[in-house]
C-alpha cells in the first residue's frame, strides 16, 4: 500500500507493505485503546476522539517521525492512518501548529 504525504511544498510517497500492516495490527489496537481516552489536537484535548481526529493525531505524530527520521514510527503512524480510513491514498499535513487542518483524500 501507499500513502503519498504532502507537507508544504514537499511531497512523498511511502510504500506500507501489507505484511507490515498485518504484522502491526496489535500496535494498532493498543493505539486505539490509548486514543479512546483522548487525544491532544493543537492546543484542544478532545474526551473522545471520532476517526478522523485520531488519525490525524497519527498525522502529528507522522510528521514528527519523518523529522526525526524515525522510520518505524513513521510506518506505524501511516499504516494506522491507512487502515482506520481505508481507501485514503493521500494525507496534507499541516505544518503550522493545527492538526485539524490535516485533511486526507
Amino acid at each position: 500500500m501507499e500513502l503519498n504525504i504532502i507537507i508544504d511544498d514537499y511531497s512523498m510517497n511511502l510504500n506500507i507493505p501489507d505484511d507490515f500492516i498485518s504484522a502491526s495490527q496489535d500496535s494498532f489496537e493498543r493505539l486505539d485503546a490509548s486514543m479512546a481516552e483522548g487525544v491532544q489536537l493543537g492546543q484542544d484535548w478532545i474526551e473522545q476522539p471520532d476517526v478522523i481526529q485520531r488519525c490525524r493525531a497519527a498525522a502529528d505524530k507522522l510528521l514528527a517521525a519523518l523529522e526525526s527520521h524515525n522510520e518505524a514510527l513513521a510506518m506505524l503512524s501511516a499504516g494506522y492512518i491507512v487502515t482506520r480510513m481505508p481507501g485514503t491514498k493521500q494525507v496534507k499535513i499541516d505544518n503550522s501548529g493545527e492538526p485539524n487542518a490535516t485533511v486526507f483524500a
